[in-house]
């Protein structure tokens, strides 16, 4: 349905999803309200980097790396070309494809066939007749694929050569995941907790982000980040005469020009769009943010709530108005806010931004995990659980049709994910809270296995070289303690680690220092509970040389303790 108009054959309907899917971001560039400051606002927040980009060529070699490493895909581009076809013939065409790849770097031009994109609409949720509420996912040629990889090592070098990124920006960045962006907050917070301080966060959502990104914005930006001349033209022509259609099983729409936003199928999409929207950072000094690619938070803390509510209020203005001069719009129905603390305030507080109140909320999904206003993760806990036992079903459903090693994969593909993402952040609280997935756990196992209800388990985590959940918690918070004590951390996170015990050679000097803390909040937060996990490791553990073999001798440590149990 478009407009309100019926549409049922699926000729029409793919017309229709290709012109929402190419219109949907210069409708809503044009809606949004500017003003004439957006040159001077630019100016202001980004430091001209007076180094310039140069791309080096392209070997043969490196070519070949990159297709072995991607992944055995079988969906087929606009030329009905797979990257397992690809695989197949890389050998003898690695030649040629070295030949036009280094053409492109050195005439700054991005080849035109390899600008068509083929589109599926996926559906996300709500009315499934409405064309708002699919995702357009889109299918680029598996060459173009290989030539923005090459292209996007050379920009990842440049980019942490000179530091151009903010360090709160967490998305489409080596080293950098959702766990640690959660991290970030959580401390802040925690910590403000401790000090007996309110913290008022806003979720910020941000309407077709990607599909809004202004051409002549991103270069003029790009331009001042030191991505100029050559590599500019290239990316200039990259972004422009693109075309797409849409794909509705053996249907196909007619080709249409894109004229706004960067491509989200591909790896240098998203590495442009943070590229544009990195000075936002600049705009608050008195606010702190977390960005990963569009989700965007900010927050700040004080003693008295009303005052942080003025200053949230004014900041988030600020922001809204860099939104505005960048021609991103935001989403005013859907960002919300909510207030941290231990004591639950009295009174009603109203944040309004822009003529709109923006809704408070005492729990909302922030990248992936359940946060409520008073950290306590029951709720995150409730959610996981609900997941598992689901999919202890689908697993206990084909139990007799599979070997034990196809329920493994299962186990890993439908379980294992939901007890581990982010576990080092809301595992850490009382083992009365998390006991229920433990249960599940081991039910699962038993399902895997194909044990009785009441059979022992230690024997078959081992076997299956699987950890039980609450060495899980543990492993996960170790790992993340190597990375702190050998300095492998965004510098941000990385701070709350500095301060060592003991001096040099000395008894302890191995270990990191727990600070003192008030509450029970703070107890669990990674920056107190991991630096005591830590401090217990043996010697030998914390000497380890590499990451991989910190983590091999935790799993045996762990493997040992169930045998003796």
């Amino acid at each position: 349905m478009d407009n309100d108009t019926q549409v049922n054959k699926l000729e029409d309907v793919a017309e229709k999803f290709n012109r929402f899917f190419v219109n949907v971001g210069p409708s809503l560039a044009g809606g949004i309200c500017t003003d004439d400051t957006s040159v001077t606002i630019n100016n202001n927040t980004i430091e001209r980097n007076m180094s310039s980009m140069f791309l080096k060529p392209i070997a043969e070699k490196e070519i070949i790396e990159i297709v072995n490493k991607c992944g055995n895909k079988t969906s087929s581009d606009s030329d009905g070309i797979t990257m397992t076809t690809v695989k197949w013939v890389i050998e003898g065409i690695c030649k040629p494809l070295t030949h036009i790849f280094n053409m492109s770097f050195r005439l700054g031009q991005f080849p035109n066939n390899m600008k068509i994109a083929k589109v599926i609409p996926l559906y996300k949720s709500g009315d499934k007749h409405n064309l708002t509420n699919y995702r357009p996912i889109s299918l680029l040629s598996q060459f173009s694929k290989i030539l923005k990889k090459l292209f996007n090592n050379r920009l990842d070098t440049f980019i942490d050569k000179h530091n151009i990124l903010s360090d709160c920006q967490y998305g489409c960045r080596s080293k950098r995941s959702t766990s640690l962006a959660i991290t970030d907050l959580m401390e802040d917070i925690t910590s403000a907790m401790d000090e007996k301080k309110y913290t008022m966060g806003i979720f910020i959502d941000l309407k077709k982000a990607f599909d809004t990104v202004n051409h002549e914005l991103l270069m003029d930006k790009l331009e001042k980040y030191g991505i100029r001349g050559m590599v500019g033209k290239w990316i200039r022509s990259y972004l422009t005469q693109r075309r797409q259609f849409v794909r509705l099983g053996e249907y196909q729409s007619s080709e249409l020009n894109i004229v706004c936003g960067v491509p989200q199928g591909s790896v240098l999409g998203p590495k442009l769009f943070i590229l544009y929207i990195n000075d936002i950072g600049k705009v608050s000094e008195t606010v702190k943010m977390v960005l990963f690619a569009d989700d965007t938070t900010i927050w700040a803390s004080d003693e008295n709530l009303q005052q942080l509510s003025v200053r949230v209020s004014e900041e988030f203005g600020k922001i809204k108005k860099w939104c505005d001069n960048n021609l991103l719009s935001l989403n005013l129905e859907k960002t919300k806010y909510m207030v941290f603390g231990n004591r639950r305030p009295h009174n009603e507080l109203q944040l309004r931004i822009g003529g709109a109140n923006i809704e408070r909320v005492y729990e909302i999904k922030f990248l992936g995990v359940m946060v409520d206003d008073r950290l306590s993760w029951k709720s995150h806990i409730r959610h996981v659980q609900h997941k598992i036992a689901k999919n202890i079903s689908i697993l206990a459903r084909v139990r007799h049709m599979l070997d034990v090693k196809a329920l493994r994969i299962l186990y890993c593909s439908l379980i294992l994910p939901y007890l581990e993402y982010g576990v080092e952040n809301w595992g850490n609280t009382y083992r009365s809270s998390l006991q229920p997935l433990y249960i599940l756990q081991k039910r699962a196992i038993r399902v895997v296995h194909k044990m009785g209800y009441r059979d022992h388990t230690n024997v078959v985590f081992i076997r299956s070289k699987l950890l039980k959940f609450f060495d899980l918690v543990e492993y996960k918070t170790a790992v993340f303690m190597y990375k702190a004590r050998n300095n492998l951390l965004p510098g941000g996170i990385q701070k709350l680690f500095g301060e060592r015990e003991g001096g040099y050679n000395l008894r302890g000097h191995l270990n990191l220092k727990v600070h003192a803390i008030r509450t029970t909040k703070k107890r669990f937060c990674i920056s107190i509970s991991g630096v005591k996990l830590w401090n217990n490791l043996t010697v030998d553990m914390k000497n380890s040389t590499r990451i991989k073999e910190f983590k091999y001798k935790y799993k045996c440590m762990c493997y040992t303790r169930y045998l003796q149990e």
